[in-house]
Parts: C-alpha cells; sequence; structure tokens
C-alpha cells in the first residue's frame, strides 16, 4: 500500500482497523441465472461480520466487456450492480471474502474476458492506492467501464474516482460514448438488501 493512505498496524485490533472505509464493488454474472448469482453473491458478502451495507444500484444489462485491442469469445450479455458498503477490515481480507465467493460459485478463469457465474470486483477503498497486483486500487480499469460508472453513479455521483473526475461526469461521457459498452437498466429486475 502506498500513499496517500498507509494501511495501519492491525496486530492490536485483531485484522481490523480503527476506521471506517468506504467500499465499492462491482458485481457481475453472464452464466446460468444471472440475477440469482448476483443475489447470492450479495449475501455472501454480507455473510460474515466487517462490512455493513449501505446501497446497492439498479440492475444493469451491458454486452461483455474487453479493453480495445483484446478479443472477446463468444458469449452472453451480463447483468451488472454496484455494491457500496462501509468497513473496518483490510482490503486483503475483503479480497480474500471475494475470492472464496466466486469460488464457491465456480467462477472459472480459464478463457481471458470470458464468461463467468460471478465476477466482483474491488474498486475503490476508501482513499487507498495501492500497486499491489493481487489488489491494485482504485481498480485500474474503472473509469473506462460505463458497466461500473453508470451504476455507480445512480448511488454516488458526486464521488470522485480518483485521477480520473466526478463518476457523475465518467458515467455521462461513458453512456453517451453508446456502442457496444452501452449499458441498460432492467426495471424488470430487482435485488434484495442483505439481512
Amino acid at each position: 500500500m502506498t500513499a496517500p493512505d498507509r494501511m495501519p498496524d492491525r496486530t492490536a485490533t485483531g485484522g481490523h482497523m480503527l476506521v471506517h472505509h468506504r467500499v465499492v464493488f462491482s458485481l457481475g454474472s453472464n452464466l446460468g441465472d444471472r440475477l440469482d448469482n448476483i443475489q447470492e453473491a450479495v449475501d455472501a458478502l454480507f455473510d460474515a461480520p466487517g462490512l455493513d451495507f449501505v446501497a446497492f444500484s439498479p440492475v444493469y444489462e451491458t454486452a461483455p466487456y474487453a479493453p480495445p485491442g483484446e478479443t472477446i469469445p463468444s458469449q452472453d450479455d451480463y447483468l451488472n450492480i454496484v455494491l457500496v458498503a462501509d468497513t473496518r477490515l483490510p482490503p486483503e481480507t475483503l479480497l480474500e471474502r471475494v475470492l472464496n465467493i466466486e469460488n464457491s460459485m465456480q467462477r472459472v478463469r480459464e478463457v481471458r474476458w470470458g464468461p463467468r457465474t460471478l465476477d466482483i470486483d474491488i474498486v475503490v477503498f476508501g482513499d487507498v492506492v495501492s500497486d499491489d497486483p493481487d489488489l491494485t486500487l482504485p481498480h485500474p480499469r474503472a473509469h473506462e467501464r460505463a458497466f461500473v460508472l453508470v451504476p455507480w453513479a445512480d448511488i454516488e455521483p458526486d464521488v470522485l474516482l480518483p485521477g480520473h473526475g466526478r463518476v457523475g461526469d465518467l458515467a455521462e461521457a461513458k453512456a453517451a460514448e453508446g456502442g457496444p459498452s452501452a449499458v441498460h437498466r432492467r426495471t424488470d429486475l430487482t435485488l434484495q438488501q442483505p439481512a
């Protein structure tokens, strides 16, 4: 972890941090029952202590994504949401939780940009900046992804994505591009808040 927000020593607090951090997750699924997969992931994120639910976005549908120049294998469209929570857990612990949830739902990583039963990304974790290859913060491609920006702007349009600007402005610009990165709100689909 590097500046501006260095991780404190957590040995005296049992691995918990002394301050709350706002964490933003992006969740997507394009295999099986996509909505059920996302609901199961939301529930699983909050099954263990350490996360306090703040909000999640409406459900959006989008075509599969890959960065410019990359090939996208043939696959179905994704359902996506953004979820916001507060936590005192360190980002490494949240990453472990995310990976365990993905693995429990048979997430396969054999094909780059391939279809997924579930994909969970940690987009931002407070003001933490990290170039750790296991968890780069903020997410290095969040500013390119309409399926992150548009749902996130529904919840926190005035939040700044470090190095890129206001989420609402970024979402508006990305939505205006249209094309294969366009997202469509699914007003017919809803999720239940975690208990």
